[in-house]
């Protein structure tokens, strides 16, 4: 399995689950983009038509993933890590 080509980050100020995912990747090499949900009225939009209402959310090709979906574990299969 291939590593996914777009991978973008949605996060919030001072919340320790979003720097815990960005180590997260940043230690699997993974290459992302981070989105700040608090400066970013685009990137707050989109998540919050998602009905998405906490922070990290993990957009992977397309495809989006928050909360529990953001174990060590469950990353590891999305993201083709295993």
């Amino acid at each position: 399995m291939s590593m996914p080509a777009q991978i973008t980050v949605y996060s919030t100020p001072l919340c320790a689950p979003c720097e815990r995912l960005k180590q997260y990747l940043r230690s699997k090499g993974v290459p992302f983009e981070a989105k700040d949900l608090m400066m970013d009225e685009e990137a707050a939009e989109k998540i919050e038509d998602l009905g998405i209402r906490s922070s990290p959310v993990l957009e992977v090709d397309g495809k989006f993933y928050s909360g529990a979906q953001l174990t060590p574990e469950a990353l590891a299969g999305v993201l083709g890590l295993a």
